[in-house]
């Protein structure tokens, strides 16, 4: 279940209990103490989803699994050669997106394993791209050659963005 949804039920909780209070109670004195509690809870509720969504907060839930692809989603499903270069585009910007600022050592360790991935990832485009312009007509191997372009471009500039140790071999590797 989601947090919104919990929060919902714990709205309706806190409501029934003070109406069942306020109803056993014939004095309204309990029932006007317990009236700011689904106030409260309320403004907790708006708290606790906005830190959720921060960004600050999926950084940290941010896994080398996620960086790199490894994950769950990649394995369900063969993508074709749109979505590889299309996910190859997107993690390169997003790479060079964050060594854009000044990035901690191992937001630079995740860049270079991303980046290996891509790389990866990229060689896997160029067999599937080969192997689909043997079948395909001008105007098909003029879009591929684009796809292929739009991702060699993608990983120059966050290779350029990557510090110049960064690639060397990590400390798993040593």
């Amino acid at each position: 279940m989601t947090t919104r949804l919990y929060l919902a039920i714990l709205l309706a909780t806190e409501a029934a209990a003070i109406g069942l209070v306020s109803y056993h109670y014939a004095s309204g004195f309990l029932a006007l103490l317990l009236a700011p509690v689904p106030l409260l809870t309320l403004v907790a509720a708006l708290f606790i989803g906005r830190r959720m969504r921060s960004l600050a907060y999926r950084i940290r839930r941010l896994s080398p699994e996620d960086v790199t692809g490894r994950g769950a989603r990649r394995e369900e499903r063969a993508v074709g050669p749109d979505e590889l270069s299309r996910s190859i585009v997107e993690r390169a910007e997003e790479i060079r997106r964050m060594l854009s600022g000044a990035p901690s050592e191992v937001q630079v360790e995740m860049c270079a394993m991303g980046y290996r991935a891509c790389v990866n990832d990229m060689i896997t485009l160029t067999n599937l791209l080969n192997e689909a312009s043997c079948a395909a007509g001008p105007i098909k191997r003029l879009k591929l050659r684009r796809l292929r372009r739009r991702a060699t471009d993608a990983l120059s500039d966050a290779r350029k963005a990557l510090p110049p140790s960064a690639l060397r071999a990590s400390r798993q590797e040593l």
